[in-house]
């Protein structure tokens, strides 16, 4: 792809350069091999930047492969080459841990649309020189999935033993297990649902809002005109950060406690703590975070209804799927709750499908599957032991 230059003679941020030339492992796809979007755009050509931990068994059958949520990526048990912090999920993933990178091969894919190396509007247009921007065409879920099969075949893995993910990263999940049951022998889909309710569309839609009423926004171009809607993708982000969280969990840490001082200011300051913590979280967030991806990945997330795709009878989905499922949910999560995940289960059974099911008791929220929660990384972990055995894998360590 051609390299975006720097703008009006200023060196490109980190988060920018990153879209194209990310510090990961990249498979490249050309146009003899365009990528069928829902959308109904052939996309060519494309890339998918990865990275992967452990060594693939001679058989080729220790895959696992996890799949990000929203604001996830594929930096998942290393640093980030931006913020420099841990990756994302080094409480599930490493030696002796629910998925143990001495027994298993993983591999997590930056998905497409986002902003860390996998083709999305952040990427150069081979075309322009320029960034994709709004000409990028819109994405699924489902379209997400087919690049994430098309690495696999790239790397010569045409199965995996089991594909895991919270919350996007779920419906990916079972994405995966309706498109490609053939494929996967095991899945664990967490804090996640078949379809966005109105409540999440409407969340997502203020935060999308948030982000093109910033002026800096320009359409969609600031890349070309040297600007970068900060604020808007900061707000969007504090908005959307509520959710992962809950009242009980935000009770917790912070109260109504005063952010560096013992009385109100009696102005429109971050009084407190909490209000402190939301503009950290959203300051944060724009180093390392496109914000026309921000919309493309929401968007994907409200588009994506698996039973629609089945005649409206979820059960469908998983129609023969010989697939093992355990389906993990958390009592306080108001963001994906137990009841979607019990329709999940439902499905399943009506499908004749070999499923388990575990509901956790956390006041941790949403983002409980990303915490120390050690009920799930007992779960998960014999989940994974339990199809490992059934696979024929090597006992693990743990």
């Amino acid at each position: 792809m051609a390299e975006l230059k720097a703008v009006s003679g200023r060196a490109l941020p980190d988060r920018v350069r990153e879209a194209d030339h990310p510090q990961s492992l990249i498979a490249c796809f050309g146009p003899d091999q365009p990528l069928k979007l829902d959308a109904g755009v052939a996309l060519s050509p494309f890339q998918v930047a990865y990275q992967t931990y452990g060594t693939l068994n001679a058989s080729r059958s220790n895959t696992v492969l996890v799949c990000h949520a929203l604001t996830g990526d594929q930096h998942v048990f290393n640093r980030h080459p931006v913020t420099d912090k841990p990756g994302w999920w080094e409480t599930m993933i490493g030696p002796g841990k629910p998925i143990d990178t001495e027994r298993y091969f993983v591999v997590c894919a930056n998905v497409l649309g986002a902003c860390m190396g996998t083709s999305g509007p952040a990427s150069t247009h081979p075309v322009t020189g320029m960034p994709w921007g709004l000409e990028f065409p819109v994405i699924t879920i489902r379209d997400m999935v087919r690049a994430q099969a098309m690495l696999l075949d790239h790397l010569g893995i045409d199965m995996v033993f089991a594909v895991v993910g919270g919350s996007m990263g779920g419906m990916q999940v079972l994405q995966w297990a309706a498109s490609y049951p053939e494929r996967v022998f095991a899945a664990l889909p967490i804090a996640c649902a078949t379809r966005h309710s109105a409540q999440n569309i409407a969340f997502h839609e203020v935060g999308r809002q948030a982000v093109m009423a910033d002026p800096d926004w320009r359409g969609g171009r600031y890349f070309a005109e040297g600007a970068n809607p900060r604020r808007g993708l900061a707000v969007a982000r504090m908005g959307a950060h509520i959710t992962y969280l809950s009242d009980a969990a935000l009770h917790r840490k912070f109260g109504r406690k005063f952010q560096d001082r013992a009385n109100p200011t009696f102005s429109f300051d971050a009084d407190f703590e909490v209000e402190s913590y939301l503009r950290h979280q959203g300051s944060s967030f724009v180093e390392r975070f496109d914000a026309n991806s921000y919309l493309y990945l929401t968007r994907a997330m409200d588009y994506f209804d698996l039973a629609a795709d089945y005649g409206g009878v979820l059960a469908n989905a998983f129609k023969a799927t010989k697939t093992r499922l355990c389906v993990i949910s958390f009592t306080s999560d108001w963001l994906f709750p137990t009841s979607e995940s019990r329709e999940i289960v439902h499905a399943l059974n009506a499908a004749g499908a070999r499923v388990s099911f575990a509901e956790i008791t956390t006041d941790k929220g949403h983002d409980a599957f990303l915490l120390e929660e050690p009920e799930l990384f007992q779960i998960v972990g014999g989940f994974l032991d339990s199809a490992a055995a059934a696979r024929g894998l090597a006992a693990g360590k743990r």
